[in-house]
């Protein structure tokens, strides 16, 4: 067993660890003898901030394009950029560190220092600032600039004929990737990359001449230039950015998740703040089943080594400075603090052939209300202190690239060869990860790979895909995952697949990643009593299309070609009036823009909508800009639908997806309402955050009750739950399980909110509802026996909480203008199967609400 530091029980909304932050301390630089607070990565399980975000930052992030990274040019790459308009509000300032519209230029005088550097712009975040890409390397021509991405692409693609290449061995150079500022309101990372750029463009000793001459070096310098400047975690869209790989939702991910493609890092860091003393992984377990993780942790272990001994070796120390000595939490802490969901940075990375990747998180708090509360010159000590361990953390990885590159290109090769051949991971032991202490069965996670999965057409009449199916296949494609199409029918595993089916062949160089968006995943419930995230997140149960598995069988033979983008959906009969099903966000929002042209929409009697024969013009621009499908019918259909104005109490995942469906959303909360809220411009509330009705003045809470009285409310989670407790609208019970509870469940969908829903849903501290009362439908329900199909939901100390007291139990209730959802069916803009069951809840609401007021 590995030497351990206890771990305390969590509180029920706390994810905590026996870590001591900077904000224990006393103002003066001596004073470290406060009691330890726990350390968090979201602070309360559940997020009950209501989203603030601007309908201009949805649309940025919606429409933003990455920069696609420009090949075989010559290095370096200059660029003169312009500079952005002086910010005095820039949160950085106040701590001494660079603010953001001083980057442009330290980045152009940068440039001018020597033929070392080369600046990049990579895109814009949903902000509109541009991110910056600075790449340090030693000259090359455009001829060995050809020759980079000739064995880049040689380890990626043909990793078996990489392994033997002389010309690798000998001239490739090592790809590392130091992430910074992807938390906003931890800032130091820019400034220490800045710092190491400087010494590295004239530093004129050998070791560093050797190292750029091995080695390709690439900053992003501030990967969330909203949050820098505001001091927030999140971009301007509300997202936490380390979050959201899996999901991409975002145009600074997208950009990163380029880079990582684009330049096939084999080491990476990522800086963050604050954990005393420093942070730096690997981690506790569990840990990814789909990654080499052997590799990954032979080779991440080192190099922390190396950082440890480089931060520590600055000489702080409680008594003197405040800082305690590094950790690395793979030998220091029992669990807490894992790898399991490639939703991060560092294990995102691990994907695309990282090999050693770094989380490493700096030791002095200067954010939230220690940026708040301390004075200037103390936040400006300890951000010294911050961009100086920073600093030797970066430096310490440069000293272990240059030592150790051959290993490190030889093992990413590896990483790909054991993906393109099929073969077996290999356990982590002490034989198999010689010089890492302390490995347990604790420690060993593997998965076993399918030979292949099939994602059928969705339209077997037509052959064309559904919406669903395209997404997931484009979404593959974007995370480098190669996918083929059946040019005919075809027969595998004893089955036969129609023609048009995507098939993703398991046996390619990055079946990790293919695996890790595509599985089930696991219930690892079991495993571990804490969780640091997320612990399920299946795109192949979560994002609507059909996805199956195949164990075995063989492809020789099978008609497929590879592809690079999904078959056009778009589909428009020729006669007669349209049929438009709402099973998925894009249909949605081809409905809401419909509707916001004023065109007759009207309800079908199972849920989905007809639009007439005489707006066929507009049907086809809406079936090419949403890319989806309508069918002839002969149905008239029933009462019309009109656009919604949705009143919104909600997470910004939820907020963000709401607008990706098309709807008009008005940001509310309980502050807005008391504020004095206009509810004639509104048709339907949405609550699932930040709205207390307790908590609102006598008149804001006689309007809302007004409006509720005559309109509808859709509600998620406690927060939902509570509103229509106190408004007195549906006789439910919600009953709260553990709030630490994450995952994705099966449920049995029952009603027309979830008329062609997917078999699987997303919690996160989910509820459920009973003690039904009159009128109360039953719309969806947790699955009987245990729900959770991969994730972690354990029952609380007493007893109550778990799967099992949710199984059978109802999910999602409706009646009386009020719908009612414990599941998390927008979380973070993740599970786009569930997109409609929420669209279809609020024009359901919606309408029932005028049809009442009608008649």
């Amino acid at each position: 067993m590995r030497t351990t530091r206890s771990v305390p029980a969590r509180p029920a909304l706390l994810v905590t660890l026996a870590l001591a932050t900077a904000g224990s301390l006393l103002l003066a630089p001596g004073a470290a003898g406060a009691d330890p607070q726990p350390v968090t990565r979201e602070g309360s399980a559940v997020d009950d901030r209501a989203a603030r975000a601007p309908a201009s930052a949805t649309r940025r992030a919606l429409t933003a394009d990455v920069a696609a990274r420009t090949t075989a040019r010559a290095y370096p790459r200059r660029q003169a950029l312009s500079p952005d308009p002086e910010n005095p509000g820039d949160k950085s300032l106040k701590l001494g560190l660079t603010p953001y519209h001083a980057i442009a230029p330290k980045l152009n005088a940068l440039q001018r220092l020597g033929d070392r550097v080369s600046v990049e712009v990579t895109g814009r975040s949903a902000g509109g600032h541009r991110l910056y890409l600075v790449t340090v390397t030693a000259p090359e021509t455009t001829r060995q600039a050809r020759a980079q991405e000739r064995m880049r692409e040689l380890i990626g693609n043909t990793p078996a004929a990489a392994a033997k290449s002389r010309e690798i061995k000998r001239d490739y150079k090592t790809p590392v990737f130091v992430n910074s500022n992807i938390h906003g309101n931890e800032w130091e990372g820019t400034d220490a990359s800045l710092k190491v750029i400087e010494r590295l463009a004239t530093a004129k000793d050998a070791k560093t001449r050797d190292l750029l001459a091995h080695s390709r070096l690439y900053f992003n310098i501030t990967a969330n230039p909203d949050g820098r400047i505001a001091g927030t975690r999140a971009n301007a869209a509300g997202f936490d950015l380390n979050r959201d790989f899996v999901t991409a939702s975002q145009p600074e991910t997208r950009a990163m998740r380029q880079i990582e493609i684009g330049t096939q890092p084999a080491v990476l860091l990522d800086l963050h703040g604050y954990v005393n003393g420093t942070l730096i992984e690997p981690t506790t377990p569990p840990h990814g089943e789909n990654y080499e993780y052997d590799l990954f942790l032979k080779n991440s272990y080192a190099n922390a080594l190396g950082m440890e001994s480089a931060v520590n070796a600055l000489g702080y120390t409680p008594a003197k400075d405040g800082v305690e000595a590094a950790q690395i939490p793979f030998r220091d802490q029992e669990e807490g603090w894992d790898d399991w969901p490639p939703i991060f940075t560092p294990q995102y990375a691990a994907f695309h052939g990282t090999v050693a990747a770094h989380t490493v998180e700096i030791p002095l708090a200067v954010n939230n209300e220690e940026y708040d509360e301390l004075p200037v010159p103390e936040l400006r000590r300890r951000s010294a202190v911050n961009t100086a361990v920073a600093g030797a953390a970066i430096r310490a990885t440069l000293d272990h690239v240059r030592e150790h590159r051959g290993t490190l290109i030889t093992d990413q090769i590896e990483v790909f060869r054991r993906g393109a051949t099929g073969a077996a991971q290999v356990p982590v032991s002490a034989q198999t990860v010689p010089g890492v202490p302390g490995i347990g069965p604790e420690d060993v996670y593997t998965t076993v790979f399918p030979r292949a999965y099939v994602i059928p057409p969705g339209d077997a009449r037509t052959q064309r895909s559904g919406p669903a199916a395209a997404r997931l296949v484009d979404h593959l494609l974007a995370n480098d995952v190669r996918v083929t199409r059946a040019t005919r029918p075809f027969r595998l595993a004893g089955r036969t697949y129609p023609g048009g089916s995507y098939v993703v062949d398991m046996r390619q160089p990055k079946r990790g990643m293919a695996n890790v968006l595509l599985a089930d995943g696991r219930d690892i419930s079991g495993k571990v009593s804490v969780m640091y995230d997320i612990s399920g997140w299946s795109l192949g149960g979560l994002w609507g299309a059909t996805v199956e598995r195949v164990p075995s069988g063989s492809l020789r033979g099978a008609p497929l070609r590879a592809i690079g983008e999904a078959a056009p959906v778009a589909h428009l009969p020729a006669h007669g009036d349209l049929r438009l099903r709402l099973t998925d966000p894009r249909e949605v929002a081809a409905l809401n823009s419909l509707l916001r042209q004023g065109v007759p929409v009207r309800r079908a009697a199972d849920g989905n909508v007809i639009v007439p024969a005489s707006a066929r013009r507009e049907a086809r621009s809406a079936a090419r800009a949403h890319d989806v499908a309508f069918t002839a019918t002969r149905q008239n259909g029933t009462a019309p639908l009109n656009r919604l104005r949705v009143a919104a109490a909600v997470t910004p995942g939820e907020l963000f997806a709401l607008r990706e469906m098309g709807f008009d959303v008005t940001p509310v909360s309980t502050d807005v309402l008391n504020a004095g809220f206009d509810w004639s411009g509104t048709d339907v509330l949405f609550v699932s955050a930040g709205l207390d009705h307790a908590a609102l003045t006598a008149s804001a809470r006689r309007a809302l009750d007004a409006f509720l009285d005559g309109h509808g409310l859709v509600g998620r989670g406690a927060t939902g739950a509570a509103l229509n407790a106190a408004a007195g609208l549906l006789a439910v019970k919600p009953v709260e399980g553990n709030a630490d509870a994450n995952g994705v469940v099966r449920v049995r969908n029952s009603g027309g909110i979830t008329l062609d829903a997917p078999s699987h849903g997303f919690v996160y501290a989910p509820i459920w509802f009973t003690d039904l009362g009159p009128g109360v439908r039953v719309e969806q329900s947790y699955a009987t026996g245990n729900p959770l199909v991969s994730g972690h939901w354990r029952p609380l100390r007493d007893g109550t909480g778990g799967p099992a007291a949710a199984a059978g139990q109802a999910s999602v209730v409706s009646g009386d203008r009020t719908v009612l959802f414990g599941t998390e069916p927008l979380f973070r803009d993740h599970p786009k199967g569930e997109f409609p069951q929420v669209a279809r809840a609020l024009f359901t609401v919606a309408h029932s609400a005028s049809v009442e007021e009608s008649g």
